[in-house]
């Protein structure tokens, strides 16, 4: 918001955005691997993300498309992509800016199904390691944009997603281990070469892994916390080597900040937080989805908020705010809550199914 209301606001010394984006990202490396293996199977593991992100994501598709003679939809948007959420590293533009996180989401969502399936997923250091010197390399050999691109793509990995995880959800073991095998080359390359900035998609899988090997040292496996110092020195190291979207000293900064916040909460994991902080968290998939439009629709009634003296900006700004808690707390109610209970009794379903 900071970008049209109160700009001098917004911080220099550090990435606000990329700052909650990082912790996002770690929140999801620790909570995804540990909501595969409570239950153990990946067919409930996939009906349960299913339910949980795409009832949401149509129907904010479907707002944008309705919204279009007003807000102008953005150029080199493929349709395809966003079947698969996987816009970001197919070379195709997202509906609305914060999705792209999404595609980030899903890639990780294959990898660790492939390395479940193939018995490997407890070597999240490794991993996480492995994807931030990734992020090194491609910062200094690959483009400052992603290789791949044009109507074809999208299609071709949506047949090899589709094939895959065809494989590894209803074939027999044979097919199961070469589907993740798929799943997994599929998820490196989109990351490798069709990242739009090469250097941060591979950051974000070393981000998500960090978060994955916190899981891993809370339950006594893996190598211990080891791996975290490594992946923080490479991924604060390349943009003071080649500075990019993000200065070195902001970078780190930006580093440091969503560390400290994840490592607080996590202290406070077991204290009850306080009701507004449980609310925040129960739409936020809402807010992050729904603001960007409506805040053009807000814009669009009330023109633009820098032309107005602070004092009105301020007004403003909190109006929208108020708005986009409303419109976000009712799709929730009426949206997430009841397709996220229908996800939860069809997993539920299958795993009973397999005990019995």
């Amino acid at each position: 918001m900071t970008y049209r209301f109160l700009p001098d606001l917004r911080p220099a010394w550090f990435n606000l955005g990329i700052y909650g984006v990082l912790v996002f990202f770690l929140v999801s490396g620790y909570i995804i691997p540990a909501s595969l293996e409570r239950g153990g199977d990946v067919r409930a593991f996939w009906i349960s993300r299913i339910f949980r992100l795409y009832p949401l994501y149509i129907l904010t598709i479907f707002v944008v498309l309705l919204a279009a003679p007003i807000q102008p939809l953005r150029a080199n948007t493929d349709p395809v992509s966003h079947v698969t959420m996987l816009m970001e590293v197919t070379g195709s533009w997202a509906l609305i800016e914060p999705m792209w996180t999404l595609s980030y989401e899903m890639v990780f969502y294959l990898l660790v199904t492939a390395l479940f399936v193939a018995g490997v997923h407890r070597r999240s250091g490794l991993f996480a390691v492995s994807f931030a010197l990734l992020s090194v390399l491609a910062a200094f050999v690959m483009p400052a944009r992603g290789l791949l691109g044009g109507p074809i793509v999208p299609l071709v990995v949506l047949v090899v997603v589709l094939a895959g995880l065809g494989c590894v959800l209803f074939g027999p073991r044979t097919a199961r281990t070469a589907g993740a095998i798929l799943l997994g080359v599929l998820a490196i390359t989109l990351v490798a070469v069709g990242s739009r900035v090469p250097w941060q998609g591979a950051m974000i899988l070393a981000v998500m892994f960090t978060g994955t090997v916190v899981h891993r040292w809370e339950r006594g496996q893996g190598s211990g916390l080891w791996p975290i110092l490594g992946v923080t020195f490479l991924i604060c190291l390349t943009p003071f080597m080649k500075p990019m979207t993000i200065n070195g000293p902001a970078n780190l900064m930006t580093v440091v900040l969503a560390g400290g916040t994840f490592a607080i909460f996590m202290a406070l994991r077991d204290r009850r937080l306080p009701y507004p902080l449980a609310w925040l968290g129960l739409i936020s998939y809402s807010v992050y989805m729904l603001h960007i439009p409506l805040l053009r629709l807000f814009l669009f009634a009330f023109g633009e908020p820098r032309r107005f003296p602070e004092i009105v900006q301020l007004g403003l700004g909190l109006a929208a705010i108020a708005a986009i808690f409303g419109v976000s707390w009712l799709t929730y109610r009426f949206v997430e809550l009841p397709t996220q209970r229908l996800g939860r009794r069809l997993a539920g379903r299958r795993l009973a199914g397999l005990r019995s």
